[in-house]
């Protein structure tokens, strides 16, 4: 006869190995991620593109009467390349308006720089030559142009991949069945890939949206404000809104920093400040929650914690991508049995897509 509580020790026993092999699979994968960042990070911004191409075509599919089924994919191509090709050049052009006012912006920051320190009551205040002593012009100039290099390498790779993808995406569906052995499980994976798909677009075009109508708020604030660049700064919120936590943040301080070169007075800066963060308040506390609802279905904690692990991971892309990842790797955890508790630590209400029995 077999002893109950040798059965419950062997179970406890195979219970932690199976936690252990999780936990090492999970930082080989991280590790993989990482060492592979140059590879993967522009072919996961091109699956994004992907995404987003698909569910726009099906919209105008839907909704576009008078557009041809046939064009409905094109005209979605055209458009979302043009937008992301319009942001790398929105970027350029602002880096190189930036440049040629960078006079400019030295001399009001020696102004205030001299400013606080005389209410500090320093005798001999610093300039801005002296506080970047060892970062001459030549290496300021150096470290913009690498970044704009290394920025341009990876949009030119984002849309090769998408080009491949774009060419490929018709076999998907058939590579799909070809994995799975019967026609039951042929179901479960035409599922699982409609609940990623319905995950990761719901969550790009709601937040497409709440970011939007940030952009165009703030852009509202800063010119009656008189901020420059206005256009740029809203473009610049519009896509830190995607970034969670710190995203606001970016949004809601760097336009009146940037205001406080400008303007001869600090008056302006501070109205900006309070009304970019009451816009983004009054986003987030009613606006938000309304457009996302139970789709993301994501713990505030779970959020910060993807935020920083992909931000480590791939830097500013992986901070961009850290929501949509995360729910791609829920939609996939909640589909099996031992993997189904971690899709329970990971969403909000501790039913990730409870509707559906996990499989062993």
């Amino acid at each position: 006869m077999t002893d109950p509580k040798t059965d419950q020790t062997q179970d406890l026993g195979a219970a932690s190995v199976r936690v252990g092999v999780m936990v090492l699979a999970a930082i080989a994968t991280g590790f993989t991620f990482w060492a592979l960042r140059s590879i993967l990070t522009p072919l996961a911004l091109a699956l994004f593109l992907l995404l987003m191409i698909d569910g726009l075509a099906r919209g105008l599919a839907q909704r576009a009467s008078w557009l041809p089924r046939w064009a409905s994919l094109p005209v979605a191509i055209v458009i979302i390349v043009a937008l992301f090709a319009g942001a790398i050049w929105a970027v350029a052009d602002n880096a190189a308006h930036f440049a040629r006012q960078a006079g400019g912006y030295s001399a009001r920051l020696n102004v205030l720089i001299s400013d606080v320190a005389a209410r500090s009551g320093l005798q001999a205040p610093p300039t801005l030559d002296d506080l970047l002593a060892d970062a001459s012009p030549a290496k300021v100039v150096g470290v913009i142009a690498g970044g704009l290099r290394r920025g341009g390498e990876v949009a030119v790779f984002v849309l090769i991949y998408l080009g491949f993808l774009i060419a490929a995406r018709r076999g998907f569906p058939h590579k799909l069945h070809s994995l799975v052995s019967d026609a039951a499980e042929g179901v479960e994976a035409d599922r699982l890939f409609e609940r990623i798909r319905t995950g990761v677009e719901s969550y790009v075009w709601g937040q497409s949206m709440i970011a939007g109508i940030i952009a165009l708020s703030s852009a509202a604030i800063m010119a009656v404000l008189g901020l420059q660049h206005v256009a740029f700064w809203a473009f610049l919120i519009f896509l830190a809104s995607f970034i969670p936590v710190i995203g606001g943040a970016v949004g809601v301080l760097i336009p009146p920093l940037f205001g406080l070169l400008q303007f001869s007075d600090v008056g302006r800066p501070i109205i900006m400040l309070v009304g970019l963060e009451l816009l983004h308040i009054a986003v987030g506390q009613v606006l938000q929650p309304r457009l996302h609802g139970k789709n993301l279905n994501l713990d505030p904690v779970v959020v910060v914690l993807a935020l920083a692990f992909w931000s480590l991971i791939w830097g500013v892309a992986g901070a961009f991508l850290s929501i949509p990842l995360t729910v791609i790797a829920m939609a996939v955890l909640a589909e099996f049995r031992s993997t189904r508790w971690i899709a329970v630590l990971l969403s909000s209400d501790g039913q990730p897509y409870a509707e559906t029995p996990a499989r062993r």
